[in-house]
Formats: C-alpha cells, sequence, structure tokens
C-alpha cells in the first residue's frame, strides 16, 4: 500500500480555540489507483491534501508513505519526499513567466541535484509525453490555458514520482480544456501511475476509479466509480486526443 492514513487527526490551534480539520481519517490507497477526494467546504480535504502530500503533518495518528512514517521525518526529509516521491498540479499553474517549458519541466530536477544533460533529457522526455514536445522552447505565454497546465503535469512527473497528487486541477479551465486534461490523467492512469484528485467537481470526480467523500474531517463514504467517463476510450481514442492537443 503506498499510502496508509490510521486515525490521523489534525488540529489547528487558533487564540484560545482548537479546530480539528481531520478526526481521526483513515484512508488506504494501494499503487496505481485512480482516487478522486471530494466534500463540501471545511470537510477537511484541502488538509487531508496536504497531509498526503507532506506539506504538513498529523498531530495524531499515523501516516505511512511508501511504508516510511511520515510524522517521524524531520524537515530535510520531508522536502526529500516532496521532491522525489510527490508530484503537484495546482489549480494554478505556478509556472515561471520568463522560462520556457523545458526550464520549467527542469526546475525539480535542479533542486534534486540532478546534473544538466540529464535534467534537459528527462525534462524532453516528460513534455513529449504530455504531447507537448514540439512546444518545449515556448514561454507559459504563448500557450493555452491546457496547453499551461500539460507543463504544470510535465514538471509533477519529471522526478517520476510515487504519487500525483492534483489539487483542483481544471478549476482555471474551461470545460472542453477540463476534458482534454482530463483525458490525459486517464492516459496516464492507463500507464500505471497513482492518480490523486481533489475536487469539489462530480463531472470531474466521475473519471477517477474511485471516490472518497469526506464530512467534518473523516471518511462518510468510500465507493467504486462503476462507469468512469473515459473508462470505453481506446488507447487509440486517447493518443488521438493527445495529438490533437
Amino acid at each position: 500500500m503506498v499510502i496508509d492514513i490510521a486515525d490521523v487527526w489534525k488540529t489547528y490551534r487558533m487564540g484560545t480555540q482548537e479546530v480539528h480539520a481531520l478526526r481521526g481519517c483513515s484512508l488506504g490507497i494501494e499503487a496505481g489507483e485512480y482516487v478522486a477526494i471530494m466534500g463540501p467546504s471545511g470537510s477537511g480535504k484541502s488538509t487531508l491534501m496536504n497531509v498526503i502530500g507532506c506539506l504538513d503533518v498529523p498531530t495524531s495518528g499515523t501516516y505511512r508513505l511508501d511504508g516510511r512514517d511520515v510524522g517521524r521525518l524531520t524537515d530535510d526529509q520531508l522536502a526529500e519526499v516532496r521532491n522525489s516521491q510527490i508530484g503537484f498540479v495546482f489549480q494554478t499553474f505556478n509556472l515561471l513567466p520568463r522560462q520556457d517549458c523545458l526550464q520549467n519541466v527542469e526546475l525539480p530536477l535542479v533542486y534534486a541535484g540532478v546534473g544538466r544533460a540529464e535534467r534537459k533529457a528527462r525534462a524532453a522526455e516528460a513534455l513529449t509525453r504530455v504531447g507537448l514536445g514540439d512546444r518545449m522552447d515556448h514561454k507559459p505565454n504563448e500557450l493555452s490555458g491546457g496547453q499551461r497546465q500539460r507543463v504544470a503535469v510535465a514538471r509533477a512527473l519529471v522526478n517520476r514520482p510515487a504519487i500525483l497528487l492534483a489539487d483542483e486541477p481544471t478549476g482555471n479551465l474551461d470545460s472542453v480544456t477540463s476534458d482534454e486534461i482530463m483525458r490525459l490523467f486517464e492516459q496516464l492512469y492507463r500507464q500505471g501511475n497513482t492518480l490523486i484528485v481533489v475536487t469539489h467537481e462530480d463531472d470531474i470526480a466521475d473519471h477517477a476509479r474511485r471516490v472518497v467523500r469526506l464530512r467534518d474531517g473523516a471518511v462518510e463514504s468510500d465507493t467504486a466509480v462503476v462507469s468512469p467517463r473515459l473508462g470505453a476510450l481506446t488507447e487509440a481514442e486517447l493518443e488521438a486526443a493527445e495529438a490533437a492537443a
């Protein structure tokens, strides 16, 4: 099991009050799953995302990521885990405007101390993988919204992480471009990636194979998606969608 969360509480102190963002949350995710995490505002989904992504640690309970107890890691170890094992895709693309696509995708490898030649080769491979092999020297303002999000996905993939964690990845995109990005996620899932998408939109969650709903800081339901929206797409259709993008 790549993610094993057991009875996790996350408590924040605000003045004299304690706010329990997670209340005994338990969740297990196997390698290669495609999971959507949903819930109303205040349900704890953002806090759970931060815990899964090692951006925060539990107040109590245990979180094991690929067998490692995250709560026992130092800040430096947590930073290393974030850079090597987790790829992040956010609603705001967070691209550097003065850098081209290749340089943006290279950035995590710079932090990891990877040599220049290998950085460029791996960044080019990641961009090709998301269908932007012919846009490597373009800057973000020369790309569409969907293409910019594809660059963000390539950057998340470049370190070959165990988990791709996406927080409202289509929130700034129109419906057509959102579908393009979800088709890309479908392709990544079929290639064996572990995908976790945090969303409040049912039509985005419908692309996953499993939907976890939170309420009041705990798991309210955990159900398989019987007929995912892209489940019937053939590999040829996926390749055609990538080529069109």
